[in-house]
């Protein structure tokens, strides 16, 4: 009976040892891990930074066995708590251990699946223990804060034009982000057809190339229009090119990088008075989650517009949710206390 598989990469029929073994013999331990992030993009729809963050991991794996005259494919489960300790030794934070310990088991889970190991040594390892971390939270305040400074910014007409069009932007980018809750990735990447006069809804393509449906706000359509108005301004004067992109650059990508937006967000913070630890494009994908629970809004249409696959992923806004519940109680039950 042949036996049914879920990568594509699988042999149709069953392998001989002598097929298994030639494939062993024949590839490295870099053609190993490029066919581990084959199957991730092609099966898992994983995208660029997540396949990028796994060679990463994978890449300080490899170092690892390789200083000790290993490969991948003849490590052992000691040579990978080996490696594990010495990323304890080296500093690494317990997210980010735990994160090169995932890909590290799913990568031998592969190989296993995939008959390029008879065994999987990373089956039986352990990660450290993580405490829950709250999300960097900021308040309805302090973002109304942050976009009426932008929105001062955009407004102030006694600046070069190139300034005020990277005021407006800026502005653009707020907004839209406060309203939708996108990932950075996602909003940088945004086409242009994004900003048409009668879009009440955004198309948006997360992780895993899925579509979903974002709604936007009165604010966000507004900055939209007055951030396009002054680009077709610097369009017409010949200053700008046409593109595909809503927030386009000169860079390699083509439109606006996240580094970039990050460090113009964290300049309007300190002008507010935030600090910069505090502020991230994250952190505002975080305010937009934790502010729609504070108001009433239910997990699972949290979850939905944050395109969260699983809502374990939402849940670490459940801490939201206790302290609504914590008024509620005081507030309106009868026997609270006065």
């Amino acid at each position: 009976m042949i036996p049914k598989s879920g990568h594509r990469f699988s042999d149709k029929i069953m392998r001989k040892p002598s097929q298994t073994m030639a494939g062993r013999k024949s590839l490295n331990d870099d053609a190993l891990v490029a066919l581990f992030l084959d199957m991730q993009a092609a099966e898992r729809g994983a995208g660029e930074n997540t396949l990028a963050a796994y060679r990463n991991d994978l890449d300080d794996l490899t170092a690892h066995l390789r200083s000790l005259g290993k490969t991948i494919l003849n490590a052992d489960t000691d040579d990978l708590r080996g490696f594990l300790k010495s990323l304890g030794e080296r500093g690494f934070a317990a997210s980010s251990l735990a994160r090169r310990l995932s890909a590290t088991r799913q990568l031998y889970r592969f190989l296993y699946s995939e008959g390029k190991r008879s065994d999987d040594p990373a089956a039986v390892l352990e990660g450290p223990k993580r405490g829950l971390t709250l999300p960097k939270i900021l308040s309805i305040a302090e973002v109304d804060g942050l976009l009426a400074q932008a929105r001062r910014n955009a407004e102030t007409v006694n600046q070069p034009k190139p300034a005020r069009l990277r005021a407006a932007r800026l502005l653009c980018l707020l907004e839209v982000v406060y309203a939708t809750g996108l990932r950075v990735s996602e909003l940088v990447a945004l086409p242009a057809s994004a900003a048409r006069r009668d879009q009440a809804m955004l198309v948006v393509r997360g992780k895993g190339n899925k579509e979903r449906l974002v709604p936007l706000n009165g604010a966000a359509k507004t900055a939209m229009a007055e951030y396009l108005a002054l680009r077709a301004e610097a369009a017409s004067e010949g200053k700008e090119t046409k593109t595909k992109w809503l927030f386009p650059s000169f860079g390699e990508q083509g439109h606006l990088t996240r580094q970039h937006f990050a460090r113009e967000l964290k300049a309007l913070g300190q002008a507010c008075g935030l600090e910069a630890a505090r502020l991230s494009p994250h952190v505002l994908r975080h305010a937009f989650a934790s502010h729609l629970l504070h108001n009433g809004a239910d997990l699972r249409v949290v979850q939905t517009l944050l395109g969260h696959a699983d809502i374990s992923t939402t849940q670490i806004y459940t801490h939201v949710l206790e302290e609504r519940l914590k008024t509620l109680v005081r507030d309106l039950h009868p026997l609270a206390d006065s």
